[in-house]
Formats: structure tokens, sequence, C-alpha cells
């Protein structure tokens, strides 16, 4: 069985929403607001080397087919949280899930969330989609912190696993 880890970059305040651009009024905040520490993302790379639910995989409602086309390759088209459980059940290294709130609430809310990668930055934003939000289907959970770590420029990096 894969183990499915959801990853994010987060404000201190909750939200997820456009850390690299986007549509939110402050998006871009990860890389303007807070001072570069390389350091703080050397979790980025260990993901790399840890993800082995390779090829890549999009869970869309909207997109028809198996497949799509993606640069010189193809992503795996999953239609529903089943398609992912389904997928969580086969042989395989660690899955991550990126830069989808939605989803990985869904997933969440589902019992497929495994393991949360956080890097938490030092900024505060009081709007946005938000990683954990009031109102999901979201039992309580419980969390082992199994790493973290502070940088010089105030992000913090915390991994926890989900308890069972």
């Amino acid at each position: 069985m894969r183990t499915i880890v959801v990853t994010e970059f987060v404000t201190l305040d909750g939200i997820v929403d456009s850390p690299g651009g986007g549509d939110h009024p402050h998006g871009g905040w990860s890389l303007k607001d807070v001072e570069f520490d390389e350091a703080a993302y050397d979790i980025k790379g260990r993901e790399t080397e840890q993800a082995s639910a390779l090829p890549k995989y999009v869970v869309s409602t909207t997109l028809d087919g198996d497949t799509v086309p993606w640069g010189d390759s193809e992503v795996h088209v999953l239609h529903s949280l089943d398609d992912v459980a389904a997928l969580k059940e086969t042989d395989g290294g660690e899955i991550h899930v990126r830069g989808s709130p939605t989803l990985a609430q869904g997933l969440a809310a589902a019992g497929l969330v495994d393991r949360y990668h956080l890097l938490v930055f030092p900024v505060l934003l009081g709007s946005g989609k938000r990683l954990f939000v009031d109102g999901t289907a979201l039992d309580k959970t419980t969390l082992a912190l199994t790493e973290h770590a502070a940088y010089s420029n105030g992000i913090t990096l915390q991994v926890y696993d989900v308890v069972r």
C-alpha cells in the first residue's frame, strides 16, 4: 500500500492560496514576502526522490479519458476519490499531493491522507483558500510530529503522520 502525502506551502493563518502567484490579491507570497533560504526547501528535493507514483497523475471530474498530454509525456487521469483509493492500494512508493486544497480536503475526509509536509511561512493573509476548512466532513484527526525545523527566514517545516 502506498503512502499519500499532502505537501503544501501554508501561511501562519492557514492559507495555501496562490503561494507562487495566481488569483489571490497577494499571490506569490511565498516568493516575495519571505527572504529566500535554500535550506528551507530541502524537503522539496527529498519529496522528488521519495515520490515514486510515476507517471504523473491528476484527479479531475472534468477531464475525459484515462490520460492527457503533459509536455512530452502523458498524465494519468483519476476521476474520483475512489480511483485515488484504488491507486493507494497498489504497490509502490509515496504519492504526493500538491497545490489543491480541495483535493487535500477530500482525501482527508475520506481517510486517505497518511502524512502532511507543511512549510509554514511567517505571513498572515487573512483570507484565501485554506488547507483545513470549517464545515468539511473531516473528523477529528490526531497527528504525530515526525520532523520539524526552523529556518533563518522564519519558515518552519512541520511533518506530521496521521495517527490511525
